[in-house]
């Protein structure tokens, strides 16, 4: 499941709400072992996706970085060639 989570500081643009919730949404699957809650979890799957999304927001706004940001296309073209590379048969 945490294969999903991407890196989100340090690029250009910077990480969009959507990529900050959907890596909450992907953490807490994976603490809490399943993809979807039952009924009587729900509330509390739902909250703690929010406040990791309001954490990881928090946090990336103040990270601090002399690196140059990175490119989204560059990096996932290394991503897949990682993979390519990894699965060869």
């Amino acid at each position: 499941m945490c294969r999903n989570i991407h890196q989100l500081h340090n690029f250009e643009p910077p990480a969009t709400g959507d990529e900050i919730q959907a890596a909450a949404l992907q953490y807490v699957r994976k603490v809490a072992g399943s993809t979807r809650p039952s009924q009587a979890n729900q509330a509390a799957f739902d909250r703690a996706v929010a406040a990791v999304a309001e954490a990881t927001a928090e946090l990336l706004a103040e990270l601090v970085t002399t690196a140059p940001p990175k490119n989204r296309e560059e990096e996932a073209a290394k991503a897949r060639a990682r993979a390519e590379k990894r699965y060869a048969n």
